[in-house]
């Protein structure tokens, strides 16, 4: 296997492991961001105008922007936003796990019920009609997307109606309907990392999430990055209930299981089926390639580095610069950024709204604190640059 395409909202990460491993690596996505392009051999850009959503691409918009790659790719990879497109069709291998499975494990309606049927712990989910008889407080997000934007923490029936309202008016393709009312489960949001294959799964790492950072985000449950590796006592047993999920659920290739640790243990919140933003943590954190690893695990073979779980040789620390004014990347705005250690970087034109992500920083450390210490400095230092670019 030598040529594989990359399809997803964004992708870079994905890229650019694939490049180390050897791949000649393509991409279309959202962004097609400076260093993305850097390690792909050809890139492609969805032009829609500032609508990205999975519903409105079509499988002849995808056909069309492969042709114009020219390449007959050995194999397609499907990143985030579009791990449930069905392209089977296609002559070439999708190494993703089937739509059916991913259409289970995405919809976090569906995904709640097979965890009570599995006797997993869960947040109770309720239906609207329940609305007379639910507890508070209650955490309001989509069933079907990540990243948190549209995550809400409600604590009367004043508040749920009121955001039910608020999605309802909504220029976006997002309703009452496409929303999943929950119970809310305090505490620390952890992920654990996968590789599988058919009877057999490693947990690879486990992960801080970054969510809500007040100095990254307005948002109170935005997805902000990754700290590599989480230590705690319940290590192991995350460890061993995400390698049974996942093993339970068939899927194969890199997937990963989000946790709240609670006072009192590990709740399951949902699977995601797929690449995951713990990507280049994970990677700098265990020494592991992971796109290496999926490929490998679609033929049924473990990297040798995986048949038990690994340790980690460092820390390491992705955060998420989401913008705090409306900002117009321009020429100079980038060069500066190139001084620090960013990922992700923007084009020249990139305008991005408040609380839009504008860049990555990556750093590691030999201690969590060293690590963290490194990133507030560095985003600091980002925000001082991009500020000036302010419209």
């Amino acid at each position: 296997m030598k040529d594989v395409l990359i399809i997803g909202y964004s992708t870079r990460n994905i890229v650019c492991s694939a490049r180390r491993a050897g791949y000649n690596v393509y991409s279309i996505d959202a962004f097609t961001d400076l260093d993305l392009v850097e390690c792909a051999s050809g890139s492609r850009a969805f032009d829609l105008d500032g609508n990205i959503d999975i519903k409105t691409i079509s499988r002849e918009k995808i056909t069309e922007l492969m042709d114009s790659l020219g390449v007959d790719f050995d194999a397609i990879v499907l990143g985030s936003g579009f791990e449930m497109m069905d392209l089977t069709s296609l002559s070439h291998p999708i190494l993703n796990n089937s739509p059916r499975i991913m259409q289970e494990v995405s919809d976090k309606e569906k995904f709640a019920k097979k965890l009570v049927s599995m006797n997993i712990p869960h947040p109770h989910t309720y239906d609207l009609s329940d609305i007379g008889h639910i507890r508070y407080p209650l955490m309001v997000k989509p069933k079907c997307a990540g990243g948190g934007k549209f995550n809400k923490l409600v604590f009367d029936v004043g508040e749920l109606n009121s955001y039910l309202d608020e999605i309802s008016n909504m220029r976006m393709d997002i309703s009452t309907d496409d929303m999943l009312i929950q119970e809310f489960v305090s505490g620390v949001p952890i992920s654990v990392s996968v590789i599988s294959i058919k009877g057999s799964a490693v947990a690879v790492a486990v992960n801080e999430q970054m969510i809500g950072i007040s100095w990254l985000t307005g948002l109170p449950f935005a997805y902000c990055g990754n700290i590599t590796p989480y230590e705690t006592p319940y290590a192991e047993k995350m460890c061993d209930m995400a390698e049974d999920l996942i093993l339970k659920l068939g899927l194969v290739g890199s997937n990963g299981v989000d946790f709240i640790l609670t006072d009192t243990g590990p709740v399951v919140i949902e699977v995601n089926a797929r690449f995951q933003g713990s990507m280049d943590t994970v990677e700098l954190a265990t020494g592991i390639n992971l796109f290496d690893a999926h490929v490998k695990a679609f033929t049924g073979e473990l990297l040798p580095e995986l048949q038990t779980r690994p340790e980690t040789k460092q820390y390491a620390a992705r955060a998420i610069v989401y913008a705090k004014k409306r900002l117009l990347i321009d020429v100079m705005t980038i060069d500066e950024l190139r001084n620090e250690p960013v990922t992700d970087i923007p084009n020249s034109g990139y305008l991005a709204d408040v609380n839009e992500p504008v860049t990555s920083i990556l750093h590691t450390e030999t201690t969590r604190y060293g690590v963290m210490a490194n990133i507030k400095k560095s985003v600091c230092a980002v925000y001082k640059i991009i500020n000036e670019s302010a419209v």
